[in-house]
């Protein structure tokens, strides 16, 4: 079932879940670095450097340098292609599963206290 907000209740509803992040104290990641990470959570496997970047329209830089900051996290992990050594592979780990997951749980219950 379709769900249908205004504008302001879906900033509020942005508002909120970000809020609870920080209450939450959860890993604080760049609106960059969270769009990578939702990508390779979301998308289907493999994800590599070249196809974020295409995906996201930036640089291969900038996906590196995010990667850095989520890897130091545990949040995303990378390897050496054992097919084709000239390409990294982006990895989700369990900790990025469950923080991805608890994002979507505190979008639901932030949802779900919007007014009607």
């Amino acid at each position: 079932m379709p769900v249908t907000l205004r504008p302001g209740q879906a900033l509020g509803l942005w508002r909120e879940v970000t809020l609870a992040q920080v209450v939450d104290d959860a890993p604080d990641l760049t609106i960059r670095q969270l769009a990578i990470l939702l990508t390779v959570y979301l998308e289907p496997p493999p994800h590599t450097i070249r196809g974020l970047a295409a995906r996201l329209q930036v640089t291969k830089p900038v996906i590196t340098r995010a990667l850095d900051t989520m890897g130091a996290m545990k949040l995303v992990a990378r390897h050496r292609d054992e097919a084709d050594k000239r390409n990294v592979l982006v990895r989700r780990t369990v900790e990025g599963s469950l923080f991805v997951e608890k994002i979507g749980d505190t979008i639901i219950a932030k949802a779900r206290e919007l007014p009607t």
